[in-house]
């Protein structure tokens, strides 16, 4: 998507570099540092309520650990 921002003209040069030194466009360099700073944010989210429930525990032959054995189970095998 094309679009027009008004950047900093440091940064603006900063980015351009980094371009040429890593081999890459400007928009590659702008693209991964929105990733990045994106990546690092943490999204506000409500707690998870989890619901337990009482009994003897797991049926015989369930393994938690093992998501293969796991999915068997739940398919029928």
């Amino acid at each position: 998507m094309r679009t027009t921002v008004d950047i900093d003209d440091q940064l603006l040069l900063y980015a351009k570099q980094q371009a040429v030194q890593q081999g890459c466009t400007l928009k590659q360099v702008l693209e991964d540092a929105l990733r990045d700073f994106f990546a690092h944010q943490s999204l506000p989210h409500e707690p998870v309520r989890l619901e337990t429930f009482s009994g003897a525990g797991l049926k015989p032959g369930v393994n938690l650990d093992n998501g293969r054995s796991l999915n068997d189970i739940m398919d029928g095998y």
